[in-house]
């Protein structure tokens, strides 16, 4: 992977600290992009350490689409392959939405349109390069919309399906474009939360999304039980799963 260069949005989440020191110690470089610097600085340090070509720590807000362009002309300096991993994202409370519904048009900015925002931008770089990998971690939140978190769900869903279109525009030009559907993984948006079960760690997370990017996969569960799980929520006929607390 010496050749490639990866930029990792929301780089301070667990599941991107798992992938970013995967990569590195694959020597690829590293962007890792987010809001917290100091922190960033750390996970940087610790990517040299394990191997990586290059690590640099990058201002990313996905409410700021006017920073988009200053880390598109960034990754889109290096040379070789560049690939993308958005972990950006962000879960309120339904009840908190509830409560304030100006959070709901948050919610939506940080989990969807801020992200595809900046990947449509990117988007015309890969393909004159013709090849590399976006990788788009949305969430089994999105297959159906449930009463705890429909919010979060519908945002997640919408990220979703613009990357289905993604994949289809740019897989004719030789870039591939994953979907990741993480179960319930023991990050900090997580912690807390009543009735979570099948917890992954974000390690194992991260090893199921490297295995995808190597297989080429479309859309990737993981862990990889959370396909048949979603694929029996989602044949439940509406009046009855109306009625349900899942």
């Amino acid at each position: 992977m010496s050749n490639e260069s990866w930029l990792i949005l929301g780089a301070t989440s667990s599941m991107a600290r798992a992938f970013a020191r995967a990569v590195a110690e694959r020597g690829a470089m590293v962007l890792l992009a987010g809001r917290d610097m100091a922190d960033l600085e750390h996970v940087a340090a610790d990517c040299r350490l394990r191997g990586a070509r290059g690590a640099a720590a990058l201002a990313f807000d996905a409410r700021k689409p006017k920073g988009f362009e200053a880390l598109i002309d960034r990754l889109c300096a290096e040379a070789g392959t560049l690939n993308v991993a958005v972990f950006v994202g962000s879960m309120p409370e339904q009840s908190e939405i509830d409560a304030d519904p100006a959070l709901l048009a948050r919610t939506v900015e940080q989990n969807f349109t801020g992200p595809a925002t900046l990947l449509h931008r990117l988007a015309p770089q890969l393909a004159q390069r013709g090849s590399g990998t976006i990788v788009g971690v949305g969430s089994v939140a999105g297959d159906r919309g449930r009463l705890g978190n429909y919010v979060y769900g519908a945002a997640k869903a919408g990220f979703a399906t613009y990357l289905s279109g993604l994949r289809n525009r740019l897989g004719r030009e030789g870039v591939h474009v994953m979907t990741v559907k993480p179960g319930f993984v023991d990050t900090a948006m997580t912690w807390g939360i009543e009735g979570m079960f099948l917890v992954a760690s974000p390690d194992q997370v991260a090893r199921d999304i490297h295995r995808g990017v190597r297989k080429r996969r479309n859309v990737l569960y993981t862990p990889f039980f959370w396909m048949g799980i979603m694929g029996i929520i989602r044949t439940i006929p509406e009046a009855l799963f109306k009625r349900l607390k899942i």
